[in-house]
């Protein structure tokens, strides 16, 4: 477990999750009709891939500009997701 921090590889497992549930949402809703737009949810995970990258960043000892780029990512994106939210 410990490599798994030291070298960032956990947010790796953590970024390959989401890429699996962004294809699940997306099958579903080609499937059945139902569920999530692609376009509502591309904003969430980008936000949450975001702040994974400023993990694995963190975790390897990225330098902070690369760091800040990633939360300033992750607040774009959350913007994003906020105003498609309150305008439907």
């Amino acid at each position: 477990m410990h490599e798994l921090l030291a070298t960032g590889r956990v947010a790796d497992v953590i970024l390959g999750v989401m890429l699996l549930e962004v294809v699940g949402l997306v099958a579903y809703r080609w499937l059945t009709g139902r569920g999530a737009l692609p376009p509502d949810v591309i904003p969430n995970v980008l936000s949450g891939a975001f702040l994974v990258l400023a993990l694995r960043g963190a975790l390897t000892g990225l330098a902070w500009g690369w760091l800040g780029a990633s939360l300033a990512g992750a607040l774009l994106a959350h913007l994003l997701a906020l105003r498609l939210r309150l305008r439907g």
